[in-house]
C-alpha cells in the first residue's frame, strides 16, 4: 500500500468509494452521486490550495482524505474542513487514521493550525475514529438536513493541529508547494 497526492484520473476509483455512501446513506449529505469526471474535476481543484491524500494498492484506489476551506472570509484561512472516505476493501485496516496522520502533517507544514469535521449524526464509527484522532467536540446542528426519509443533525468537531503562531503568514498554497506532503 502507498499513500499519495490523489491524480485526476483517481476520480474512477474515489466515486466509487464515495458513490454507495451517497446513495445508501445519510452521512454524505449529497443526494446525487459525482461522476468520475465530477471526481477529476475536485481533486484538481483541491490540490489548487489543500491536499488530497490517497491509498492505492495494487493499482487501485482504496481510501482517500482531503482538505479544504472551511471558510470564504480571510480570517479563516488557518482552518481547513478534513474528510476521510475507505472503501469495502480497505475497512478495518486503519488506513482513515494512517491518512489522517499524513494529511495533518502536510496540513501542518503548510501553515494551517486547525482542522474541522462535519460528521453526519448517529455515526459512532467517524466520531470515535475523529475522537481518537484528537478532535474534541464544538456542538450540533439541529435537524439541519433531510436525507433518506429523516431529519439529520449535523456535530462538528475540532483539532488543534499546531500553536497558533502570534503573526501568522499564509498558509501555503498546496498546488504550488507540494513538498508539504514530502515533508510530511
Amino acid at each position: 500500500m502507498t499513500i499519495r497526492i490523489a491524480r485526476p484520473e483517481d476520480g474512477p476509483d474515489i466515486a466509487g468509494i464515495y458513490a454507495p455512501i451517497v446513495e445508501s446513506s445519510f452521512i454524505s449529505f449529497e443526494e446525487i452521486a459525482p461522476t468520475p469526471d465530477e471526481m477529476a474535476g475536485r481533486i484538481e481543484a483541491t490540490l489548487k490550495t489543500h491536499p488530497w491524500l490517497v491509498v492505492e494498492e495494487a493499482g487501485r484506489v482504496i481510501a482517500y482524505a482531503y482538505a479544504g476551506q472551511h471558510r470564504t472570509r480571510g480570517a479563516y484561512k488557518w482552518s481547513c474542513d478534513v474528510s476521510v472516505y475507505v472503501g469495502e476493501a480497505g475497512r478495518r485496516k486503519g488506513l482513515a487514521r494512517q491518512l489522517y496522520a499524513r494529511l495533518f502533517a502536510t496540513l501542518v507544514n503548510q501553515g494551517f493550525v486547525s482542522a474541522i469535521a462535519g460528521i453526519t449524526l448517529p455515526n459512532e464509527a467517524s466520531v470515535g475514529l475523529h475522537e481518537a484522532m484528537g478532535f474534541e467536540p464544538v456542538g450540533v446542528y439541529r435537524r439541519v438536513g433531510f436525507k433518506n426519509g429523516s431529519w439529520r443533525d449535523v456535530g462538528w468537531w475540532s483539532c488543534s493541529l499546531a500553536a497558533p503562531p502570534e503573526s501568522p503568514t499564509d498558509p501555503l498554497a498546496f498546488g504550488a508547494h507540494r513538498s508539504a506532503f514530502d515533508a510530511g
